[in-house]
């Protein structure tokens, strides 16, 4: 009986040591984020209507930077008053990014603590299992979750600029999904990180303009999108972290720039550079309604600045490279008809960005899209609306940026 109960001792240490290195290695993975997205609680244009998730599939399509062999996905359920329930999840390649199809050979379980069924608190987020898939830089991967019931409040993004599609029953692993709904949105997925020792990432944090605003669903012609295939095969990612009509100090679509930083930027997995194109919207609101004076411009560009400090400072602590983005022009723009006075704030701001030490670097967007002629107002060749480039500008912005920024030092 002794020897029973020593052997069986001694056959559960050595399970357990030889568990214990597998245990450490999971710990110990290197993460790199290739896709993100900016969550927020859609308005009711955007959000999917709450008949529509009760036993229901949706399949959302993303594209991702950088590639790799094992990855995770991370599901949200931030803006949620309730717990939030998917009882099933799949990863696959898509077969054609436009529509549905996935490649089934590709066709993963995705797992939460080795379970099938995973339910994320109200105001959490949570990271799948690690999930063995081989996937090629720019790749587009279809994330399939079903719902037994809504949400409380939704969470997702809604300037996607990619088709997502939704069925009643549970078609995670459908190969297509004949007669789905369609919604040009993502819902409760903020990210998929790969497995990598010695990729990096650079945030992209900004408002419309870098959530690509004219953008059209499935196209992937943002300024992020450019940079991305500008990248390509140096295994560097780019995450988009935009949100349309955000503002730096204040809630309004989306929280606001500073209450959202150290989540969208400092949590996200392998990043070492962060650019920031984000104030006009500060501007333009002050405004809109009425003009303001040069004193009331004057103390939004001072506030503005202190922000963009203390931005930096915080990415400065954790060795993250603070890039500075210049405020574009925006006087030919109908919706915000800024005043003299805004644009004396523009300017402010714009010097302080373009100041030696204020960022580690800067990337001069203003003086690349303006026009000559008119340096308060976009370049016509570049430009939408007089506040948001084109697709001409949005790949200006692109090519505008040296590489060299991103290189080791």
């Amino acid at each position: 009986m002794k020897m029973f109960k020593r052997s069986a001792f001694v056959a559960a240490g050595l399970a357990i040591a030889m568990a214990l290195p597998q245990s450490v290695k999971a710990e110990t993975q290197r993460w790199v984020g290739a896709y993100s997205s900016a969550q927020l609680a859609p308005d009711a244009k955007n959000s999917l209507a709450p008949e529509d998730y009760p036993n229901a599939t949706l399949r959302q399509v993303v594209r991702v930077s950088i590639g790799g062999d094992t990855l995770r996905v991370k599901l949200s359920n931030l803006f949620g008053t309730q717990p939030l329930t998917i009882d099933a999840a799949r990863i696959a390649v898509s077969a054609e990014p436009s529509t549905p199809r996935i490649d089934p050979a590709t066709d993963r379980p995705l797992t939460f603590s080795a379970s099938a069924r995973v339910t994320i608190p109200a105001g959490g987020e949570t990271w799948s299992d690690p999930v063995k898939l081989k996937v090629a830089p720019l790749a587009h991967l279809a994330i399939s979750l079903h719902y037994p019931a809504a949400p409380s409040v939704q969470t997702g993004h809604p300037g996607s600029r990619a088709t997502s599609y939704i069925l009643p029953g549970d078609h995670t692993a459908a190969t297509d999904l004949p007669g789905a709904k369609t919604a040009d949105r993502w819902f409760q997925i903020a990210g998929v990180d790969v497995a990598s020792r010695k990729a990096s990432a650079i945030v992209a944090f900004g408002d419309s303009i870098t959530d690509g605003y004219g953008v059209q669903p499935n196209t992937n012609l943002r300024w992020t999108d450019g940079l991305i295939e500008r990248l390509k095969g140096k295994n560097i990612a780019v995450l988009n972290l935009g949100i349309g009509g955000n503002r730096v100090l204040a809630d309004g679509l989306g929280p606001s720039g500073v209450s959202r930083f150290d989540r969208d930027v400092l949590s996200q997995s392998g990043v070492t550079h962060f650019i920031i194109l984000e104030g006009v919207n500060d501007l333009g609101v002050l405004n809109r309604d009425q003009s303001k004076d040069g004193s009331a411009n004057a103390r939004m560009a001072q506030d503005l600045i202190s922000a963009y400090a203390s931005m930096v400072a915080k990415a400065r602590a954790k060795g993250i490279k603070a890039i500075g983005a210049t405020i574009l022009p925006y006087s030919g723009s109908a919706y915000y008809h800024p005043p003299a006075e805004a644009e004396a704030a523009r300017q402010t701001v714009n010097a302080w960005i373009r100041a030696p030490g204020n960022f580690d670097a800067v990337i001069d967007w203003d003086a690349a899209l303006r026009d000559p002629a008119r340096p308060t107002h976009l370049l016509p060749a570049y430009d939408n609306d007089g506040l948001h480039p084109n697709m001409a500008g949005y790949k200006a912005m692109a090519d505008a940026i040296p590489l060299s920024l991103f290189e080791s030092p």
